[in-house]
C-alpha cells in the first residue's frame, strides 16, 4: 500500500482534528436550538425557519468557497470557518427572553446563517485537502475520504448528545458560552500546530471556474440534492417533534427526560451513520472493484434506501396512535435508513473526488457541496411544512420520493467522464 508523505499525513490529521472540533459544536448547537425553542412553544414551521438561513448560507458559501480556497489557500478557509463559528456562538449569548417571537426568530436565523457559512468553509477545506493529500494508488482516496467523513459524522452525533445533555444540565446560555471558549482554544492550537502540506492558493483563480463543465459532477450534484433532502425532511423537525410528543408528559422532569431520549437517538443515529460511512470501502469491496462498478453501485444503493422510508410511512399511517411497537419500529427502521444512507453518502463523497482534477478540486467540491446544502435547505423547509400538514407519514413518504429522484440522477453517471475544462 502506498503511503502518503509524512508531511501530508500530518496535515491530514491536523485538518481532521480541526473539523472534528467544529462538528462537535455544530451538532450540539443544532440540538440546543431545536429542543430549547420547541420547549418555548415554537411550531414545527417556526423551528424549520430557524435553520433556513443556515442552509441558504451554505449554498452561497460553497459556491464561493471553492474560489476563495483556490485564491487564498485551504488553511485560510479552515481557520475562517472555525473563527466564524466562535462568533456565532458568542452572538447567541445576546438572546433576550423579553424579545418578541418574530425578533427572536430573525435573530437566530441570522446567527444560524453565520454558522452555516462557518460550517461549509470548514467542510470544503477538509474534503478538498483529502484529494490533495491522499495516496494516489489503490483505494487510498476512498479510504481517506471515508475516514474523514465517517469520523466527522460520528463526532457530530456526539455533539447532538452533548447539546441535549448541556441543555438539561446547565441551560442554553452556559452551554453556548462554554462551547465558544473551548472552540477558541482549539482554533489557537490548530493555527500554531498546523504543519505545511496544504496549498497556499493561486492568484489567477477566476470565480467563473466554480461552475463545473463535467457531466458527471453535475449529475452527482443533482443526486446529492435529493439524497440529503430525503434525510433532512424527517431528521430536522419531523422525528424530534414526533418523539417529543411520545416521550414527554408536559412536566419539567418529563421534558428533561424527552430531551435526553431525543438527543440520544439522534446521537446514536449519527454515530452509526459515521461508523458505516467510514467502513463503506470495505462494505463495497472498493479495493477490488473498478470505478465503473462503484458508479453503478451509487444507483443500486439509492434504490435500496428508497424502500425504508416508504415502509415506515405506511406503518405510521395505518397505526392508531404512538404504540410502543411503532416507536421501536421507527427507531430500528431509521437506524437502518442511516446505515444504507451512509453507504450512499460515502460513495458520493468518493466519486466527487474521483471525477475532479487536482487543479479544480476546490471548485468542484465547492459546487458539489452547494448542491448538498441545497438538498438540506429543501429538506429543512419541507420537514416543518410536511409535518404540520400531514404528520410523520407525510415526512417519510416525501423522503422516499426524493430518494427515488436521487437514484434516477445517479443512473446518469458514466465511467470515464469527459475532461474537465480548465478556465485558468
Amino acid at each position: 500500500m502506498t503511503q502518503a508523505p509524512a508531511r501530508g499525513l500530518s496535515a491530514y490529521f491536523a485538518v481532521t482534528a480541526a473539523y472534528w472540533a467544529f462538528m462537535l459544536t455544530d451538532g450540539a448547537l443544532r440540538m440546543l436550538i431545536l429542543l430549547d425553542f420547541h420547549a418555548m412553544g415554537f411550531s414545527p414551521v417556526q423551528l424549520a425557519y430557524l435553520f433556513v438561513l443556515y442552509e441558504i448560507a451554505g449554498m452561497v458559501t460553497n459556491l464561493s468557497a471553492g474560489w476563495i480556497a483556490a485564491r487564498f489557500g485551504l488553511a485560510s478557509t479552515l481557520y475562517a470557518g472555525l473563527s466564524l463559528q466562535i462568533v456565532a456562538l458568542l452572538a447567541l449569548t445576546q438572546l433576550d427572553p423579553s424579545w418578541q417571537i418574530a425578533t427572536t426568530v430573525v435573530f437566530v436565523m441570522l446567527v444560524q446563517g453565520l454558522s452555516g457559512v462557518a460550517k461549509d468553509l470548514a467542510k470544503m477545506s477538509s474534503k478538498s485537502a483529502v484529494k490533495l493529500l491522499a495516496p494516489a494508488t489503490g483505494d487510498g482516496l476512498f479510504r481517506w475520504v471515508a475516514v474523514l467523513t465517517g469520523s466527522k459524522n460520528a463526532i457530530k452525533g456526539m455533539g447532538f448528545l452533548l447539546g441535549a445533555g448541556l441543555l438539561a444540565s446547565f441551560g442554553f446560555m452556559t452551554a453556548v458560552l462554554g462551547m465558544a471558549l473551548i472552540l477558541s482554544l482549539i482554533l489557537i492550537t490548530v493555527v500554531v500546530a498546523m504543519p505545511p502540506g496544504l496549498p497556499t492558493g493561486r492568484k489567477g483563480a477566476k470565480f467563473s471556474e466554480v461552475f463545473s463543465k463535467s457531466r458527471n459532477v453535475n449529475w452527482l450534484s443533482a443526486a446529492r440534492v435529493f439524497l440529503f433532502g430525503a434525510r433532512d425532511i424527517w431528521f430536522v423537525v419531523g422525528i424530534p417533534i414526533y418523539f417529543y410528543a411520545v416521550f414527554s408528559d408536559g412536566s419539567h422532569e418529563g421534558n428533561r427526560a424527552a430531551f435526553f431520549l431525543i438527543g440520544s437517538f439522534m446521537a446514536i443515529w449519527t454515530i452509526l451513520y459515521g461508523i458505516v460511512q467510514a467502513s463503506a470501502p470495505r462494505i463495497l469491496k472498493a479495493a477490488s472493484r473498478s470505478e465503473a462498478e462503484l458508479i453503478g453501485a451509487a444507483r443500486t444503493w439509492a434504490l435500496l434506501l428508497m424502500g425504508v422510508p416508504a415502509l415506515l410511512a405506511l406503518a405510521v399511517l395505518f397505526t392508531d396512535g404512538p404504540a410502543p411497537w411503532l416507536t421501536a419500529t421507527l427507531v430500528a427502521g431509521l437506524l437502518g435508513f442511516g446505515a444504507i444512507f451512509a453507504v450512499n453518502s460515502s460513495l458520493h463523497s468518493y466519486l466527487i473526488l474521483a471525477f475532479t482534477q487536482a487543479e479544480r478540486v476546490t471548485m468542484d467540491v465547492g459546487f458539489y457541496y452547494m448542491a448538498n446544502a441545497g438538498g438540506r435547505l429543501m429538506g429543512t423547509l419541507l420537514s416543518g411544512l410536511t409535518y404540520q400538514l400531514g404528520g410523520l407519514p407525510a415526512c417519510l413518504a416525501t423522503a422516499a420520493t426524493m430518494v427515488a429522484l436521487s437514484a434516477l440522477a445517479a443512473g446518469q453517471l458514466r465511467h470515464r467522464p469527459e475532461p474537465t475544462i480548465n478556465h485558468a
